[in-house]
């Protein structure tokens, strides 16, 4: 089967552009605290979006939700509105309840067109009337069957403070007799999984894990002549979404390197580089070598495949350019002399509009429990915050009046951290080390103060939940707003120290001057070596100087 590449139409311009996300997910007992964990990279080239907000509301009988695809805006008809729906922040709601996705597309003769429900709708949907992960499962498989479903193969995440899932969908191409097909599958606690734009879900049997799929996964399948093997030996990624080269080395290959770091996964190396057709298939989990901290997700969320042969770091070829960028231009794929190459994608993206790592509790208080650590911007360009699951108003930088995909604003954290980043990338190894400094000092402040702003947070919620909420919202924002302002005076400051390609030096924290009150001479460091012996390489003897015969 060819392998459909994840896309979605752009509201505004009416053009196609390649979208891929990623995904891990952490067991209770696989983390160093008891948290269950899991992350979300939302990753679209001209993406805009903030924090979004839906307020717990009661709704009246007869009262109905409109439905509007979250790419497009395209309006998709209307469905009842639950009797009661949750407050959700971002992608966690107040019972600590996260969901995150992934496309992989599959089959694109099963896109139902006339669905009514999309993907991005379903999971807010799911967040806005579920108490526990269980139950949004329920509530999402529920509505795609009795309404359709508009997108395409998608790998949903949804994990609360007990257990983690993964659950698949896809539509049924409008056929009269199906709506959906789906599957489940709840990881181990004391394991870790992951998921990037390629179906993940195999062998249903081979899981010794509970499993639930729709009761018709198989005779849609027969039906359709896909599948003729045993019940049992069925597949589904085989099945409706082939795991071809590209959903191997473009997407497997991020959810090897997130368990590269915790496991030993040279076993299935040649499974994640995509060209051996014979390569044994990658697990859908690992049980890590050590437990995992919501620090180690955030840092593989920042992964650019470092120390692996995938890397795209560290100088390893000349295509991250003078200043070893560990980035590369889309599109993914290029021609040169009638050749078809490929750039790497690692799990790290400048085409990120917002991440997330969710940390979800089940000793604490729900409202004080649930922690999603949020940016607005690449992952490793951005210092995460915290917000918690009961915040009823996001901080301005996060929802700014005024802001929006074509609109610059320096209240805006989106906008912020990308004209950050944007400086950044064309000279990587010269400005990073800067942004590093500024992005670790933010993030280690947050966690050395999370446990007394906790114990503070239980003190009130002793007395009242509506003052720890309070609270914590407030103190959310509060960090949210003091990022913003940094990201701003670091931008200035950039600005002003790498001026020109050139470095202006700094002594006790201060630009050096000299005694007549001017810069000191700026340090002027050039291409790396392994650049310079490339452009050597290219140019020969053409740059040489000639050497002085004495």
């Amino acid at each position: 089967m060819k392998r459909i590449l994840i896309s979605f139409v752009c509201a505004i311009l009416g053009l196609y552009t390649s979208m891929a996300c990623t995904n891990f997910i952490v067991g209770k007992s696989a983390s160093v605290d008891g948290s269950v964990i899991c992350s979300y990279n939302a990753d679209s080239y001209g993406m805009y979006i903030g924090l979004c907000h839906y307020p717990a509301a009661k709704h009246a009988k007869g009262e109905m939700r409109k439905i509007v695809d979250w790419d497009t805006h395209k309006y998709l008809g209307e469905i009842p509105e639950a009797a009661e729906t949750y407050n959700v922040i971002g992608n966690i709601n107040e019972f600590q309840v996260t969901i995150g996705e992934t496309t992989y597309g599959g089959r694109h003769e099963m896109v139902d067109t006339t669905g009514i429900i999309d993907y991005g709708s379903l999971i807010y949907i799911g967040l806005q009337r579920s108490k526990t992960a269980r139950e949004a499962i329920k509530v999402m498989t529920s509505l795609v069957e009795k309404y359709g479903y508009y997108s395409e193969g998608e790998t949903f995440t949804i994990c609360d403070p007990n257990e983690a899932w993964i659950l698949e969908m896809q539509g049924c191409g409008g056929d009269k007799h199906n709506k959906v097909v789906w599957c489940a599958v709840r990881i181990p606690d004391n394991a870790i999984c992951a998921h990037a734009n390629q179906s993940r879900i195999g062998v249903f049997s081979a899981y010794k894990t509970e499993v639930l799929h729709s009761k018709n996964v198989v005779s849609f399948a027969r039906n359709k002549g896909w599948y003729v093997g045993k019940d049992k030996d069925f597949s589904w990624k085989n099945t409706y979404a082939f795991p071809d080269f590209e959903g191997r080395r473009f997407c497997d290959a991020r959810a090897w390197s997130f368990f590269n770091h915790f496991h030993d996964m040279s076993r299935w190396l040649p499974w994640a580089l995509g060209k051996d057709a014979n390569a044994e298939d990658m697990p859908l989990w690992i049980l890590p070598n050590r437990k995992l901290s919501v620090q180690d997700v955030e840092m593989c969320m920042r992964d650019h495949y470092e120390g692996t042969p995938l890397s795209v770091a560290d100088g390893e070829d000349i295509g991250g350019g003078l200043w070893e960028m560990p980035y590369r231009p889309s599109p993914l794929t290029f021609e040169v002399d009638g050749k078809q190459y490929f750039n790497e994608r690692p799990i790290s993206t400048q085409q990120t509009g917002f991440t997330f790592v969710s940390q979800m509790r089940n000793w604490l208080p729900r409202q004080i429990g649930g922690v999603l650590w949020f940016g607005n911007d690449d992952a490793n360009m951005i210092a995460y915050t915290p917000i918690y699951c009961g915040n009823t108003i996001q901080p301005e930088c996060y929802n700014t009046p005024g802001a929006d995909d074509v609109t610059f604003s320096d209240k805006n954290a989106f906008w912020v951290c990308n004209w950050v980043s944007n400086m950044v990338y064309p000279r990587y190894s010269m400005l990073f080390p800067t942004l590093k400094q500024v992005r670790d000092s933010l993030e280690n402040s947050y966690f050395k103060d999370q446990k007394q702003v906790e114990a503070n947070a239980l003190q009130l919620y002793k007395k009242s939940s509506e003052e720890a909420v309070k609270y914590l919202n407030s103190y959310s924002n509060d960090k949210a707003q003091s990022m913003l302002s940094d990201w701003k005076k670091m931008a200035y400051y950039m600005i002003v120290k790498y001026n020109d390609m050139v470095v202006k030096p700094e002594e006790n924290g201060a630009f050096k001057m000299t005694k007549e009150g001017i810069a000191a001479p700026t340090i002027r460091p050039g291409f790396s070596k392994s650049y310079f012996r490339e452009v050597i390489k290219q140019t020969g003897d053409k740059f040489a100087v000639p050497e002085v015969k004495k």
